[in-house]
């Protein structure tokens, strides 16, 4: 490091200078090492996100940090943010801690007092500049611009203004851009004047480099970036923000070289940096102060909960354990000093559940505490569940307990609320996240500013590799992934896109708030960290992220939405109304019916168990306990699912349990002799090697982060316990090989127990409630049109259960209960909403008989213009008039005239107009309708698919049934029959719902299509041959018959798909001969003329055959039929029409 630094950066963008700045904070202590720069200062865009991670990151590795902030800054009453959105800025440097303190006030006064862009004004500057440093920068500064609007004299009374706010502390910046751009025209332009005023007023010069990126090599990609920021494209011609390649980290040579002829302005900058000797401080946790006597409150509180929770639960170990853990546990939480937290966490806890807003039972290790049990922040009895303090808190291990709550996610929001008002708003905040430009992004977004085709774009970003959840690096994406390095040398624009997106990739994209994060304050949050608002969040947030606001001294409660608690809530309500009322939080954990539901992986819809591999694993395990859920839920996951086949046939009999050693079998017992959860890796350590479990949770700890000095140095430690055991050497060593395995596999067993009684908690409404469950579960999702298909195939062809469709007189806006059947929601329809489903309900309830008897009573009451067009034909289209008109065409075609009609007479209502005839409204003439013929039933089908989403009231292959079993075509549930005795290779007819297409890792196409039909879903393997062949047959809404070849693997269905052909082109072989019709009208054989001629007029002709007709009438000498002379078309859609016409008592086909 140099000794005598002849200048230093004091106007550096960060990464946190969103999409603008492309300096690495991480890397910056490297740079000024390799410049010779003792200090740096970073300086961000109208923020300090970074500011506590710069000033660690730089002392610590001993460069000196320059806190500061560009602000842009209204500096005159006339200016308008809204006219000049693009205002000058100065940059504020942190003297000392007073001044950190007001440049926290300033950032924070930016955005939450302002609305639009973040500023300041020049008053907010006179309340709050002392400590600060003041740049007035540049040419893009206040100054600047009045010079460059050739406002000398305002530019002079401007900076007397800043004398008197800064005094001493004010430095009129000069910077040199030299480019062949515009920027260094406007400098050369001012610099003198600067130079003049600089003198004349006596203040000091001071020369910087506008630091946007490390290096002038990446020029070019920081100018894309920008790009993104604005929406602009590289090669626009029209006026957008361009920056020099001069934009870069200088060295000091470059810097002096530069400003040769005002070597003072370089030196001002050394003489700034002696001054800002000032870092950011990391803070012990602060909390606001919730009693007096914090120990004493917490005890009292603790010693009446746990009596109160003895007094009603079933003991799982005498009450003396009980006392002595309590007592255990509250000892360890004064000496940590953390009653404060356990009393906060408990008051906003007790607060929701006294307003009835569902709270889970526990999440991750919090749930091993008896305290937190006996203060209600947690619903599970530690010793049943034999879960272990010390995995929260231990005293050992000094650390920060961290409460996760799982709040129903409608209502998380009220207890965020009953928060702000009990500690003040200013002393409640969200925090801030940041997202990140990973590959995949960047490539997509470095793109579209260079106007590549998106196609092309699209095809490139899908190149990239996934390792997990997150694309690998483009660097590391070049090195294994040869076709986009092939891609690369084929174009150079390719080359280019994929150079400036590895460039900035990583960068920081964006900001938002902390989905669950928030923190509370014993003082206004801006004195301890600077503040952000969200613009779609009415609540403030921290402008540093998590890690860094708990180190700023705030300590973050986590309040999480958990969707399955509003579903159970749901249900609860559904319950209610039907007079039943349960107490979800005492059922019994040993019911039979949940059980089996288990076991027969029936859990559509039931918490974590969801997934085809975990029914797969409860089908193996049959579970017969809590304990047997639990296991499930913490095995369930990459590397320890490997053991489940194992724990499965040892709990069933079909393998010994085999014994690691005497001494710890029992610890193993209940998860069959494998070690699972890592308060097993603490237990065993205790029991084996001696160890507290305070220090058994130090080596799980130093074991699962595989840290190999502290496992070096407690091997030996185990070792020696295991010995005063009477372990043997081997055996020692063997047992903690293990441990160090188990100890990254293992899983939070708190945290497994709490979710796997939510688990339980749906199994059992679903197993002893399954019409309430259901609607319940939809109610979660009527968005969500794939998952209601589901849930739909669930509660018809798997519980049996029916489905009411939609219906304006029985529906309700969501999802209801009607004797044994599902209520289909009218607010669950496309493009509807629950909001004007209100509507229609509110209206059917006030009005006299509670339903609506026709459609010109439905327009009368209902204001069919406040509910809308659009959900008017979404109803029509679902059948939900079918009661008041059954013509759905007829409804669908008069639409305007009905809502003119119902707006005209609630018009009239509001008008407070009458008639002479009585209610206003009643002498309005009701509409003539246009007659249209109804839809054919294959019609009706398509258009209620285009409303709901799938099927309903029934399917396009239902006309099929016969001819398909003439056919020997199966359907799924046949299908599912048929496996059971091996695989099989079968044709099966179905309707394309959906489709996946993927590629193989050799580069072939393959798809996953779903299909549906009349008993279920399913879902197809197609590879590329088939793919070619049948392209357009493999499209949603077409019918098809498929050969597949069918096999079970680990209990699932898998069909490959080995031929595609049309329905229609499948039954053709073994189609209908004949047709007879029995009819007794003699109007029916004009419709039945017309349905034949339509038919005849098609193209495509499909299955012909002869038609007879045979006349019921009194008044014929009996049976009369009638053989039609020519050939018709007879296939099932056809013959489902006739069926349904006036006059049609049967047909016989042959």
């Amino acid at each position: 490091m140099q000794e005598n630094p002849k200048f230093i950066h004091l106007r550096v963008h960060s990464e946190y200078s969103l999409l603008e700045g492309a300096i690495r904070i991480k890397e910056l202590p490297s740079m000024c090492f390799a410049m010779g720069m003792p200090a740096v200062a970073v300086t961000d865009t109208n923020n300090l996100f970074g500011a506590l991670e710069f000033s660690e990151y730089s002392s610590n590795a001993g460069i000196q940090p320059i806190l500061g902030c560009q602000m842009s800054l209204c500096f005159t009453d006339s200016a308008s943010v809204d006219t000049e959105p693009d205002l000058p800025s100065i940059v504020l440097l942190v003297q000392n801690e007073v001044g950190y303190k007001n440049l926290l006030k300033l950032n924070s006064k930016a955005y939450l007092e302002k609305e639009g862009s973040p500023f300041i004004t020049m008053e907010d500057l006179r309340g709050s500049s002392a400590g600060l440093i003041a740049l007035t920068g540049g040419v893009n500064g206040p100054v600047g611009k009045l010079l460059i609007s050739e406002k000398t004299d305002e530019a002079h009374d401007l900076l007397l203004d800043f004398l008197e706010i800064f005094q001493n502390n004010l430095y009129i910046e000069i910077q040199r851009h030299p480019s062949e751009g515009g920027v260094s025209e406007l400098e050369v332009a001012t610099e003198s004047h600067f130079i003049k005023l600089a003198y004349k007023l006596k203040i000091p010069l001071v020369a910087t480099n506008d630091v946007f990126f490390p290096d002038n090599g990446m020029f070019e990609a920081h100018d894309a970036l920008m790009c993104i920021s604005s929406g602009a494209y590289v090669d626009q011609r029209e006026n957008r923000r361009r920056l020099t390649p001069q934009h870069f980290f200088k060295t000091q040579e470059e810097m002096l070289t530069l400003f040769a002829d005002l070597p003072e302005a370089t030196a001002n900058t050394v003489e700034i940096a002696k001054r800002c000797a000032f870092k950011a401080e990391t803070r012990e946790p602060i909390l606001p102060k919730f009693a007096e006597n914090e120990n004493q409150e917490l005890r009292t509180q603790a010693l009446a909960g746990l009596k109160a929770r003895l007094d009603v639960i079933q003991l799982a170990v005498p009450v003396s354990e009980y006392q002595s853990r309590l007592e255990f546990e509250l000892k360890v939480i004064d000496e940590m000093g953390f009653p404060g937290y356990f009393l906060i966490v408990a008051d906003f806890i007790q607060w929701a559940k006294s307003k009835q807003i569902p709270v889970g039972p526990g999440r991750g290790s919090g749930a091993g505490s008896l305290v937190a049990y006996a203060l209600t922040i947690t619903d599970l009895d530690p010793l049943r569940y034999s879960l272990l303090f010390e995995r929260f808190l231990n005293p050992e291990r000094v650390s920060m307990p961290d409460f996760d709550i799982d709040f129903c996610m409608d209502r998380r929001e009220e207890v965020i609320n009953y928060v702000q008002q009990k500690y003040g708003h200013d002393k409640v905040g969200q925090i801030i996240t940041f997202g990140a430009l990973l590959s995949k992004a960047a490539i997509r977004d470095i793109g579209r500013v260079l106007q590549m085709p998106y196609g092309q774009v699209d095809r490139l970003a899908k190149l990239i590799p996934v390792d997990g959840v997150r694309p690998v690096s483009i660097e590391k994406a070049l090195a294994t992934e040869p076709k986009l390095r092939d891609e690369a040398k084929k174009e150079e624009i390719i080359s280019r896109l994929l150079d400036y997106a590895g460039k900035v990739e990583g960068l920081l994209r964006n900001a938002s708030t902390h989905a669950a994060g928030v923190v509370i304050g014993d003082r206004s949050l801006d004195e301890l960290v600077p503040l952000y608002q969200d613009p779609r969040s009415t609540m403030v947030a921290t402008q540093f992220s998590m890690k860094w606001v708990e180190l700023a001294g705030l300590v973050k409660f986590d309040f999480l939405g958990l969707k399955t608690l509003t579903i159970i809530q749901n249900v609860l309500n559904i319950l209610k109304e039907r007079e039943i009322i349960i107490d979800i939080g005492n059922i019994p954990l040993d019911d039979k019916k949940t059980f089996d539901l288990y076991s027969s992986a029936n859990t559509v819809a039931v918490f974590q168990v969801e997934s085809s591999g975990m029914m797969d694993a409860l089908r193996r395990m049959k579970p017969t306990s809590i304990e047997d859920i639990v296991a499930l839920v913490a095995l369930y996951r990459p590397g320890p699912m490997e053991n489940i086949p194992a724990y499965c046939e040892v709990k069933n009999g079909q393998r010994e349990l085999e014994s690691i050693h005497p001494l710890i079998d029992h610890i193993l017992a209940e998860t069959q002799g494998i070690i699972v959860y890592q308060e097993q890796v603490m237990e065993i350590a205790q029991v084996m090697a001696g160890y507290t479990l305070g220090g058994a949770d130090l080596l799980r700890r130093a074991m699962g982060k595989k840290i190999k000095e502290a496992m070096d140095a407690e091997r030996p430690k185990f070792m020696k316990g295991a010995q005063l055991k009477d372990v043997s050497e081997k055996k020692a060593s063997e047992v903690f090989d293990l441990l160090e395995k188990f100890a990254n596999y293992g899983f939070n067993k708190s945290h497994a127990a709490a979710y796997a009684v939510v688990s339980y908690q749906t199994a059992w409404l679903k197993a002893n409630y399954p019409v309430e469950f259901m609607a319940g579960v939809m109610n979660c999702d009527m968005h969500l049109t794939d998952k209601l298909s589901v849930y739909k195939d669930e509660i018809i062809n798997k519980l049996k259960i029916n489905i009411i469709p939609p219906c304006v007189n029985r529906s309700q806006a969501k999802f209801s209960v009607e004797g044994n059947s599902v209520l289909y929601a009218l607010g669950a329809l496309k493009n509807v909403g629950v909001e004007a489903m209100e509507l229609v309900i509110k209206a059917r309830e006030i009005s006299e008989s509670r339903r609506f008897s026709s459609i010109y009573e439905f327009a009368r009451s209902v204001d069919m213009k406040k509910v809308g067009k659009r959900p008017l034909e979404m109803l029509t289209k679902a059948g939900a008039f079918d009661q008041l008109l059954d013509n759905r065409a007829l409804v669908l075609h008069n639409l305007d005239r009905l809502v003119s009609y119902s707006s005209a007479i609630h018009e009239q209502r509001r008008s407070n107009q009458s008639s002479l005839f009585g209610e206003a409204g009643e002498d309005l003439t009701e509409p003539k309708f246009k007659q249209v013929d109804d839809w054919s039933a294959t019609e009706k089908l398509v258009e209620e698919h285009s409303a709901i989403g799938f099927y309903l009231s029934g399917h396009p292959l239902d006309d099929y049934r016969a001819s398909l079993k003439r056919n020997k075509i199966v359907v799924f549930s046949e299908l599912e029959a048929l496996v059971q005795g091996g695989p099989v290779a079968v044709k099966i007819a179905g309707s394309i719902s959906g489709r996946q297409d993927r590629k193989s890792a050799r580069g072939n196409r393959f798809s996953f299509v779903q299909v549906s039909d009349p008993t279920g879903l399913y879902e197809v393997t197609v590879f590329s041959d088939v793919l070619e062949d049948s392209e357009d047959l493999l499209q949603s809404g077409q019918n098809v018959a498929m050969s597949v070849e069918a096999a079970l693997e680990a209990g699932q269905l898998k069909l490959l798909c080995r031929s595609v052909q049309s329905i229609d082109s499948a039954i053709k072989i073994k189609g209908i001969k004949g047709l007879k019709i029995f009819i007794n009208r003699d109007e029916t054989v004009v419709s039945l003329a017309s349905i034949f001629n339509k038919e005849l007029k098609k193209v495509d002709q499909r299955s012909v055959g002869e038609v007879s007709l045979c006349l019921l009438d009194s008044d014929l000498p009996g049976e009369v039929e009638v053989l039609l002379g020519n050939s018709y078309p007879i296939h099932p859609e056809v013959c489902t029409t006739i069926k349904n016409l006036h006059g049609v008592i049967s047909i016989e086909e042959y």
